[in-house]
């Protein structure tokens, strides 16, 4: 049989059965795990190895299964599971940066991360420096000596920015620094930044991964000298990921190929029904033309994503009317859930920023986020070009 396709992957990847042969993968919720004699044991604590199972905060075969899935679909050599997105992201940060480091990321990253950025790595003696993800050229001149690491979400939270992933890890390479990818909004289904040149790449698994807003976690892959450093952290802070999310996680990865089609699909239709409406002055989808970086995302994303942001021209007041007159889409702070979202960055996931920092980065007081669900999308325009209307 020929090499199986990354769909094919998301479904038959499976932990060893048990005696009872069973099809779909049963739940592991153990604690802990039995050994045949002490010197078993013994063996099992030295080789400090996900390979045993010692300890569910150290590897679960329903964990197992999930990371094993990411890491084919990513194509990477490893990877380690967290019990949120933020616990990837913070995890990556400590194993890798140290006392005197110097870290650079794209100012377009979610608002925690700005927070660890800006808040927690410099009470630990780690500095940063921000670059614009519309003038990569800059990069170059903010590389340091010290310099460890270089960040970047792409497309990014909430503004859709996209970088061109090769140049990047082109720089860092031949600076030797360690390239590390949020492909959260995208996907292994629709990106994989390993093949571009990322060394490791992170997920918030709470979003497409779950793809029905149910469940946490965090997932990290990349070549296995990497990955080992990250589990032994993992391993011994203990923000692991739990068995029942992970099998959850799992299970949702069989679907995540035609359910990020889909998520695409409507997002375009949305896109292209608002980009002329005459209460909205701008829309951004990373597939649409009028998109900046429209021929870098052509050429490493095979979709558009499920995230669409518009401005309208009241600004925040006409944000908030907007919100409050939706009828059937959810007003929450999540996304990539199977049910239409829609949030108000300047006053959720990016509150703790400044004005001024919000808008450095795209988030202007009207912006509207708008993850595109799986409902039939004549239903999602209806409710939003009704909201539309009352704004």
């Amino acid at each position: 049989m020929a090499k199986p396709r990354p769909e094919t992957k998301a479904v038959r990847i499976q932990t060893d059965k048990t005696a009872q042969k069973e099809h779909s993968t049963p739940l592991f919720l153990t604690s802990s795990f039995t050994y045949d004699s002490a010197e078993d044991m013994a063996a099992a604590f030295a080789a400090e190895s996900p390979e045993v199972n010692i300890y569910t905060r150290f590897s679960n075969p329903s964990v197992d299964e999930f990371i094993d899935k990411i890491t084919a679909l990513e194509g990477a050599e490893d990877g380690v599971a967290t019990g949120t997105g933020m616990a990837a992201v913070f995890a990556t940060f400590m194993t890798f940066l140290s006392k005197g480091d110097h870290i650079i990321s794209a100012s377009a990253v979610f608002g925690s991360t700005h927070t660890i950025l800006t808040k927690y790595l410099p009470k630990w003696g780690i500095d940063y420096s921000y670059f614009d993800m519309d003038k990569p050229g800059d990069i170059a001149s903010l590389i340091r000596p010290e310099t460890k690491m270089l960040y970047v979400e792409t497309p990014s939270n909430p503004g859709l920015n996209i970088i061109d992933i090769r140049y990047v890890a082109d720089l860092c390479k031949e600076n030797n620094i360690l390239f590390v990818v949020d492909n959260c909004f995208a996907t292994p289904a629709v990106q994989q930044p390993i093949s571009f040149g990322a060394d490791l790449v992170l997920h918030s698994a709470t979003k497409f991964i779950d793809g029905q807003g149910r469940v946490l976690g965090g997932v990290i892959v990349g070549r296995k000298e990497l990955i080992h450093p990250l589990y032994l952290f993992i391993r011994n802070t203990g923000p692991s990921m739990s068995p029942f999310n992970a099998w959850v996680l799992s299970k949702s990865l069989e679907t995540l190929f035609i359910r990020m089609e889909k998520h695409a699909e409507n997002a375009a239709a949305i896109a292209l029904r608002l980009q002329d409406h005459a209460k909205i002055s701008s829309v951004r989808y990373p597939f649409l033309p009028s998109h900046p970086q429209y021929a870098i995302a052509k050429s490493q994303m095979s979709n558009g994503g499920g995230i669409v942001t518009f401005e309208l021209k009241g600004g925040i007041e006409s944000g908030r009317a907007f919100l409050n007159a939706l009828q059937m889409i959810s007003m929450t702070n999540n996304l990539g859930d199977s049910r239409t979202i829609a949030s108000h960055p300047a006053s959720t996931t990016h509150s703790k920023l400044t004005d001024a920092e919000r808008r450095a980065v795209g988030i202007t007081p009207g912006l509207i986020r708008i993850s595109a669900g799986l409902e039939h999308i004549e239903d999602i325009l209806g409710d939003i070009l009704q909201a539309l209307d009352k704004c």
